[in-house]
């Protein structure tokens, strides 16, 4: 059963999140008929201030909540196993609540065939989509020892051994065939405010982002996204259906915006 400082301050948050502005002990109680007395509210809210979960600009402003405790909300509250979600819901909801929606479609595409056009070209059959690459000696035997390999683990060996032209086209064809941003422009903001570099950026506008974050949430200091997510933001990564297609969702914004909302509205 929840104690009465873990209502409250969940009571705090919530109404913190709606209304983005300190909250004071009457506001709160009133908002939400609470039994308690303002008084004991702010006992609490004391109590809750010591322990680092509330904040107060000064003596006689109201109290937000500090970025651990917006941390640990959403850490308890936000499910990464989600199913289906709605397409156009999540397009609509992405920008009404100011959050950027990276999408990469996980169809597995595997190299079936490789083959020599005489001593000019190599043609690599994948499942769905065939490229076309100069032909190399070295190179036709070493993809054909990668026959069955998925296009994803081709491109990663390919970037190690430098092979450029390969690394490029399979790299090309299969980020602008698959890969999408919602609400970019919420990201650019992030960009500038915190001016990330220019490699920063292209990993997550180039999709690159979405081969190294596995599901889960994040926060400040994951390594998975560069070590870029600043104190006051969330990532969540997800796998997912969209129109009976599979997809990796990562859903990147401020700790302060309505999760709950936006995640009860897209898996309706």
């Amino acid at each position: 059963m929840i104690d009465k400082k873990e209502f409250l301050l969940d009571s705090i948050i919530r109404a913190y999140i709606e209304h983005l502005e300190p909250i004071g002990s009457g506001q709160l109680k009133t908002m939400y008929d609470l039994s308690y007395s303002p008084a004991t509210i702010r006992g609490y809210f004391k109590k809750l201030g010591d322990e680092g979960y509330l904040a107060q600009e000064h003596a006689s402003s109201g109290r937000t909540p500090t970025t651990e405790a917006l941390k640990e909300y959403w850490s308890s509250r936000i499910d990464t196993e989600i199913g289906f979600v709605d397409y156009d819901k999540l397009n609509i909801l992405s920008k009404h609540i100011g959050v950027t929606v990276f999408l990469k479609k996980q169809n597995k595409q595997v190299l079936s065939k490789v083959t020599q056009i005489e001593d000019n070209y190599l043609l690599l059959e994948f499942s769905t989509f065939t490229i076309v690459i100069k032909y190399n000696s070295a190179l036709s035997k070493f993809l054909s020892d990668m026959i069955g390999l998925d296009a994803y683990s081709i491109l990663k060996v390919a970037k190690q051994v430098g092979a450029s032209e390969l690394y490029s086209e399979l790299d090309s064809y299969i980020y602008n065939r698959d890969f999408q941003v919602i609400n970019v422009k919420e990201f650019l903001k992030l960009c500038v405010q915190y001016n990330f570099d220019e490699i920063t950026i292209n990993n997550f506008l180039h999709g690159n982002i979405m081969e190294t974050i596995q599901q889960g949430i994040y926060f400040q200091g994951s390594e998975n996204l560069y070590n870029i997510l600043p104190a006051e933001y969330l990532a969540v990564s997800h796998n997912v259906q969209i129109n009976q297609e599979h997809y990796k969702m990562v859903v990147l914004g401020e700790l302060s915006k309505d999760y709950e909302y936006f995640y009860k509205g897209i898996t309706k």
